[in-house]
Parts: structure tokens; sequence; C-alpha cells
């Protein structure tokens, strides 16, 4: 029985090992991931910077006084929510956190007497979102971990002719923003209309001093779009180094634990092997107890015998 429950644990401490491997690797592949997606975090923000500076100098000159993509529309009657998660799971909490923040707001919207339109990127939202019946309006997979611009250009082109037609009142991304290593945090923002803080111009600012060629409104209608584009692509690239930290992290502690239970299975396993030499040494101890026993009953019978023999001659 020992025997047996021995060979079982060394089969599980085999198995847990082999584990450990995988995890092991793939927390070394994210935290080399890691590094590349910040880089390319920080090499978006000069473009990000740019072009919100020339939208400001267009604001600033007059021009999008009524364009459709910076005005507030009232009454609101129908949001959408651009989700980006991972096309993976093994990343802890990852996927869950950007739904359940997604799934509240949609929730809320329709408190509110409002409509929803859903967007999902990456595979384990569009799943999620399919699985409950929830309407999608597009989906977009297989890039989130390495997403590219033409990547961020598809997904606002699903949502920014519908807004331009009157579809669509709102639209919001709901992602993972990259604030470090060890902190990620999930973010519901506007995206539709343009009208952040950073897009408004400063009273006196120095838009008055650019002429452009051709008019501000001529150049904000082809801007706007780009500058949507470049901060879906922001959220893209924010959500494809968060995805890789949370993995890091997910595939660290679980090493950390196939560690642990290696350690314990091995301390059974140990106990196991006592219990059962200890329990073969109780054996043969009790088999040479037995044979001992047994060769003084002999001896004893043998007198007796010795004694009946010498009384019947005397008698």
């Amino acid at each position: 029985m020992a025997g047996g429950q021995e060979r079982i644990l060394r089969r599980r401490i085999r198995s847990v090992q082999a584990t450990k491997k995988i995890t092991r690797a793939m927390e070394l592949i994210a935290a080399s991931r890691i590094v590349k997606a910040q880089a390319r975090v920080q090499a978006a923000v000069p473009y990000a910077n740019g072009i919100t500076e020339v939208v400001r100098n267009l604001q600033a000159a007059g021009g999008g006084q009524g364009h459709p993509m910076l005005v507030e529309r009232d009454p609101v009657r129908r949001v959408a929510q651009v989700v980006i998660a991972a096309d993976r799971g093994l990343c802890g909490a990852y996927n869950s956190a950007v739904i359940r923040a997604a799934e509240a707001e949609m929730r809320e919207d329709v408190r509110r007497g409002r409509e929803y339109a859903l967007v999902t990127v990456g595979r384990k939202a569009e799943g999620y979102f399919r699985f409950r019946n929830y309407r999608i309006d597009a989906a977009h997979s297989g890039f989130t971990e390495n997403p590219s611009y033409e990547d961020a250009r598809a997904i606002a082109r699903s949502v920014i002719g519908r807004y331009e037609a009157g579809e669509l009142d709102r639209v919001q991304l709901v992602y993972t923003r990259f604030v470090s290593a060890g902190r990620q945090e999930v973010v519901v923002r506007s995206l539709l209309p343009l009208t952040d803080e950073d897009l408004v111009a400063a009273p006196g600012s120095g838009g008055a001093q650019y002429e452009f060629e051709p008019n501000p409104d001529a150049i904000l209608d082809a801007l706007l779009p780009r500058y949507a584009e470049a901060r879906v692509y922001a959220a893209l690239l924010n959500a494809a180094a968060s995805e890789h930290a949370a993995r890091q992290r997910a595939m660290k502690a679980a090493t950390d634990n196939a560690e642990e239970l290696i350690v314990n299975l091995t301390r059974v396993m140990n106990r196991a092997r006592q219990d059962a030499i200890t329990t073969e040494i109780m054996e043969i101890v009790g088999g040479a107890e037995a044979l001992r026993q047994g060769e003084v009953h002999h001896d004893d019978s043998v007198d007796d015998v010795d004694a009946l023999a010498y009384i019947d001659q005397s008698a």
C-alpha cells in the first residue's frame, strides 16, 4: 500500500515539474516582451502629442466649429463600447477586469434608457459576450499581443463612420492602461466626440500665429479621423504592454506555487517511504520473533517426551 502511494506521488511530482518548466518559460517570454511593448508605447507618444498640438492650433484658428466629431450629442441615445481584451488567457485577472468594467458601463447605459453598441477586440472579450448573448456590432482579434497601426485604423473606422452618420451618440474605449511593470489599471475613456481637455485650446494660445492652407475646417476633416486612430492605437499599445505584464506576474505565481507543491509532495513521499521502511522492519522483527518462539516451544516438547520415556523405563 505504501509502495503504491509512493509511486503515485513520484508520478505527480514529475507532472508538476513539467508544468513548472512551462510556466517558467512563459514567464521569461512575457518579461522579455514587456520591454518591447513599453518601448512601443513610448515611441507612439511624440506622434500623439504632435497631432494633438496641430488640432489645438486648428481649433484656435476657428476650425472645427460644428464638426460632428467635436460636438456633444444631446440627448445621448446610443453608446458604443470598444472593449480591448486579449486573444489568449493565462494572464491572471487581465481579461476579466476589462470585461467587468465594460459590462458595468453597458448596464449603466441600459439603466439610463440608452441603447448599447459593442465592439470587441480580442477573442476573450468576443467569446465572453457571445456566450452571454450580447449583441456584438464588430469583432477584431488576432493581434492583441503585437498590434499595428492598421489594426487601430480598422477598429476606428468601425465606429467613426457610424458616429458621423448619427447611428452612435458616444463612443468609449475600455482598456488597461500600462503604468509600470508592476501596476496596470482599467480605464474607460471617451473616444468620440473628441472633446477631452487635451483638445481644448487655452485662451490666448498661439493658434492665431499660424496660417492654414486650405482652411482649418478642411484640414480638420482629414485630421480628426487620424487623431481618433492615434488614440485607438495608443490604447492598443497600452493594452498589449499590460497583457504581457499580467501574464508575467501570473506565470511567476504559477511557478512559485509549483515549487511549493513539489516541496510538499516530496515531504509527503519521504514520509510514506519512511512508513514503508518502518513497516518492513517491523514485519522482519515480528517474523524473527515468531521463529524464535517456535524454536523454544520445539525444545520444550522434546524435553517432555524424554521425561515420559524415563518414567516408563523406571516402572
